[in-house]
């Protein structure tokens, strides 16, 4: 006699796995979701819209070349991305270490919170003019003010990581005989890095704002006094010209993370959706 088939297996191999879209695909999708948009804009801008209000991306592309290779762009943009980086990486690395010192120490993670909320509380764009004040134009107030604005983000989330992990892996490697720096190297930390870099992620627009923000308080220099110039001179070209720049610093500097991100955490298994292959 023939052995019947199953339907469990005829329905399961009727069943096409489902593919993830590889990232030709991903990147496919979004140049032609930037020209569309960038498309739509360039037909508006004087078919419906005055373009004084919006200018043209045509316009806002020769502006920025002109900018580029025959303006002070190099002079501005180092000067803000000094105040950026210094600030950021100042205040990322601070904030890492209170963090990871605090996650471990919960009676003065109890007796400094309510001064660290206190002080996460005060809006840091009210301090810039008392900034300019203590420390002058220059790039100092420019410095201190990324650093507070990245300091609390990347210190809440790194304490956030240490904490989050998990008490049974903790037990475990003391039951196997770590010490306290094979237990942060091994368990802590590598748990934690998710978190941190998730900080990290969330800190970058921030740090660019806190320097462009300076800028427009006082400043005799840097990307952000140019767009308050243009702004000033109500030429709309030169200020969208210069927050496409903001921008594409922003989407750089995220990409470059991104790569980062992936190679120190590549032991994490890759992460699947619904849409994943079926055995």
């Amino acid at each position: 006699m023939k052995a019947k088939k199953s339907p469990m297996k005829s329905t399961a191999a009727s069943v096409k796995p489902k593919r993830f879209r590889s990232k030709r695909d991903v990147l496919i999708c979004q140049i032609a979701l930037s020209v569309i948009l960038i498309g739509a804009w360039q037909f508006a801008s004087g078919t419906l819209i005055d373009p004084f209000w919006i200018s043209r991306p045509s316009d806002i592309i020769v502006y920025i070349g002109n900018w580029i290779f025959a303006g002070d762009f190099v002079f501005h943009f180092g000067f803000t991305m000094a105040a950026t980086f210094i600030g950021f990486i100042t205040g990322a690395v601070s904030g890492f270490f209170l963090g990871l010192l605090l996650g471990r120490a919960e009676f003065w993670a109890k007796v400094l919170d309510p001064f660290l909320v206190a002080i996460n509380g005060i809006p840091r764009v009210a301090l810039a003019p008392l900034f300019v004040v203590w420390f002058g134009i220059g790039l100092l107030p420019k410095i201190v003010l990324v650093f507070t604005l990245v300091f609390f983000v990347i210190f809440y989330n790194t304490y956030s990581g240490v904490k989050s992990v998990d008490r049974n892996y903790i037990d475990l490697a003391w039951v196997m005989g770590a010490d306290d720096s094979v237990l942060f190297r091994k368990v802590i930390l590598p748990a934690a890095m998710p978190y941190i870099f998730l900080g990290i992620k969330l800190s970058i627009p921030y740090a660019l704002i806190g320097a462009i923000i300076g800028e427009f308080v006082a400043s005799s220099a840097g990307l952000g006094w140019k767009i308050q110039v243009e702004t000033s001179l109500y030429n709309t070209t030169g200020t969208m010209g210069g927050l496409v720049i903001l921008m594409v610093i922003v989407m750089l500097m995220n990409w470059a993370l991104e790569r980062l991100e992936q190679k120190i955490l590549s032991w994490r298994p890759q992460q699947r959706s619904a849409g994943a292959d079926i055995a």
